[in-house]
């Protein structure tokens, strides 16, 4: 019997079981582990900060998938790797080796000490749903009616959407305390890597709700100084057990720690080792950016790969799109939509990115076993 180990509840992930369980293999065990059993979709997280959605309406529920698709779920995450011997040792001792791994792990982030101040790190996903359901709870039963400044940190899509949407449902939820708010980066431009026309609208976007954009300025005990509340949305960073060579098992990695992986979504130095999404690292060529459409879109390659690695087929080469579709909420029923050299925004973006975000949540609804 081979078993196939999926680590992580990732975008990617989600279309193999969705697929498992329509067309599972004989002779193969599927197993998947993850310590959470709702997985936030990453395109719907500002709608549901800015109270566009409920929780329940952005999540993959990855049990139901699992079991659809006849895997064992371990609710557990991965602490060691020892790629030679194909074994894994999770968090709670348990052992398990594998005939092949996929790793969709994601990333993290560490923001430094900042003392007496709240911060709301935007990932892990999995960790930002308590943190801040208890910031709403504190915000609505407060007796106080002073103002809070809210500070972002980080100038990619991440700190933009959630400073916009984050600062709009506080406003909301207390009309009678004044909350500003600004986003800092260290870059030269905001949103790098968009067209100018997205990037000046989403400069309007933050003119309009009063948040000021501090370019060129990092977010550090000094800059954040006065804000009461900081959303620290820096660029992605690789778990612990990706940065410690010994818990990795001799799996190639970058500097950062991120798996390096080949044409073939395949670790570049064990084969039996398949990685995707934002913890992986692109090696064939240019780092790919950590977007979550990157690891939408290497999903259906990823199930082909790994069922041809099981049988002995020849293996599928990813190609990534120099272009894609970027959709961002500007937390007032307004969304910017950005491809290539083309950029426009407005109130018919938000419900294109409305419907196209429902629709591939709704994909996602388990079938019976």
């Amino acid at each position: 019997m081979k078993r196939l180990v999926l680590v992580g509840a990732g975008h990617a992930h989600a279309q193999v079981l969705q697929a498992w369980s329509r067309a599972p293999m004989p002779g193969v065990e599927l197993v998947v582990v993850s310590p959470q059993a709702l997985a936030p979709y990453s395109g719907m997280v500002p709608g549901w900060l800015g109270g566009a959605y409920r929780f329940d309406e952005i999540v993959i529920d990855f049990v139901a998938l699992a079991r659809a698709a006849g895997a064992r779920w371990v609710a557990d995450e991965l602490h060691t790797l020892d790629a030679d011997a194909q074994r894994l040792e999770l968090g709670s001792g348990e052992r398990l080796d594998y005939t092949l791994l996929s790793l969709n792990v994601g990333s993290t982030l560490r923001p430094p000490p900042l003392p007496d101040t709240r911060v709301l790190t935007l990932r892990p996903l999995s960790a930002l749903r308590p943190a801040w359901e208890q910031l709403l709870h504190d915000w609505r039963s407060a007796d106080s009616t002073a103002a809070l400044h809210v500070a972002a940190v980080g100038g990619g899509a991440a700190g933009f959407e959630s400073v916009l949407a984050v600062v709009a449902q506080l406003r909301r939820l207390r009309p009678d305390r004044k909350v500003s708010g600004a986003l800092f980066s260290r870059g030269a431009e905001l949103l790098p890597g968009l067209a100018a026309p997205a990037r000046r609208a989403a400069e309007r976007a933050l003119a309009r709700s009063g948040i000021a954009l501090k370019l060129g300025t990092p977010g550090d005990a000094t800059t954040l100084a006065g804000a009461g509340l900081v959303l620290w949305a820096t660029g992605a960073q690789a778990h612990d057990w990706q940065r410690d060579a010994t818990r990795r098992g001799g799996l190639a990695a970058s500097d950062e720690g991120f798996i390096r992986i080949d044409a073939q979504l395949r670790s570049v130095s064990h084969p039996a080792v398949f990685a995707v999404g934002d913890g992986a690292h692109w090696s064939p060529g240019a780092a790919l950016p950590k977007a979550g459409v990157f690891a939408v879109r290497q999903g259906p390659l990823l199930l082909a790969n790994l069922r041809a690695a099981l049988t002995g087929a020849a293996l599928q080469a990813y190609e990534p799109q120099r272009h894609f579709l970027a959709l961002l909420a500007t937390g007032d029923g307004r969304a910017i939509a950005a491809r290539g050299p083309f950029g426009a925004s407005g109130r018919w973006a938000w419900r294109w990115k409305d419907r196209i975000d429902r629709g591939f949540i709704g994909r996602f609804t388990p079938i019976p076993a």
